[in-house]
């Protein structure tokens, strides 16, 4: 078997056929093993799975952890290339499949991860963050572009993303990490010497809508993560400022009082994530109780 897609589940009746209509649709792939693995699911999705061709495996919620979870679905799979997706990602077409791995007909590529584009319905926050994180132009990760990228070296989506079997296997997802394994495998793969691929034709429709306090939590953990593995330095900084700026300026673009007005409500959300990264990078000063109140993801339970 070349390939293996593990796609981790719960409660994804909403979106699971639709995802697996589209994975077992692909073309110029050849046969693909999909393996799905379950953490109790209370409404349809695993009756919805087992009308398709798929492996699935249960495990109790309670020990569902983004890191081990998917270490663990990996062992199950045969597939040279492993393609790790998520319930409600969904490919945007039948070439999804074989725009990702065609990148690894370069033997220096380890992994790649694709285009998220947002749902019907997302948030202009959404809209504004996945924009500016998976654009059009292909972006091969490597120590010579790291300068260029700046904060964006290390990411990486595993929502929608492809990793050599030798590769993952030298590497693991990082189960030190409650969340944000994506970005500590990141780091594994590039620090081992290994190039990181951004394929947007692997494009998938996937999203999520979140308040304004849900993001300033979410960027808590992401600043803490930032900060405990180690990429929090000044290249990681001045990116991001000269991002941050580069926004600002493209919300007050033109001259309505209306257009500005709808600026500043959305630079609010902007100033809460930096807020919230600021204070994730810098929780060590911070009291327990507070850093787990601070927390999306009860990193510090």
């Amino acid at each position: 078997m070349e390939t293996s897609v593990v796609i981790p589940t719960k409660n994804g009746e909403k979106w699971i056929g639709e995802c697996l209509e589209a994975v077992h649709s692909q073309e110029g792939v050849g046969q693909v093993e999909v393996v799905l693995v379950d953490s109790e699911s209370t409404d349809g999705t695993l009756e919805i799975a087992r009308r398709y061709a798929v492996r699935i495996a249960e495990i109790p919620a309670q020990d569902f952890h983004h890191a081990r979870t998917r270490n663990y679905a990996a062992t199950l799979t045969t597939g040279k290339y492993l393609v790790f997706l998520s319930q409600d990602a969904i490919p945007a077409n039948d070439g999804w499949l074989k725009a990702m791995l065609q990148n690894f007909e370069d033997g220096a590529v380890g992994a790649v991860y694709g285009r998220q584009v947002p749902k019907a319905g997302s948030t202009e926050e959404r809209h504004d963050a996945l924009s500016t994180m998976y654009g059009s132009e292909r972006v091969v990760k490597d120590p010579s572009s790291k300068r260029d990228l700046g904060y964006r070296y290390y990411h990486f989506s595993d929502a929608n993303a492809a990793i050599r079997r030798e590769v993952w296997e030298a590497t693991r997802f990082p189960e030190e990490l409650k969340v944000f394994e994506d970005l500590g495998i990141a780091k594994r793969i590039l620090d081992a010497g290994w190039h990181i691929v951004y394929e947007p034709a692997a494009s998938v429709i996937h999203s999520h809508n979140h308040t304004t306090v849900e993001l300033f939590k979410r960027y808590f953990d992401i600043g803490y993560t930032f900060q405990r593995l180690g990429i929090w330095n000044e290249l990681t900084q001045n990116s991001m400022m000269k991002e941050v700026k580069k926004l600002v300026r493209q919300k007050f673009q033109g001259n309505g009082n209306g257009i500005r007005r709808a600026a500043v409500g959305r630079i609010g959300t902007d100033v809460a994530k930096s807020a919230g990264l600021w204070l994730g990078v810098h929780e060590r000063y911070l009291p327990v109780a507070v850093k787990r109140r601070l927390s999306a993801h009860q990193v510090f339970s």
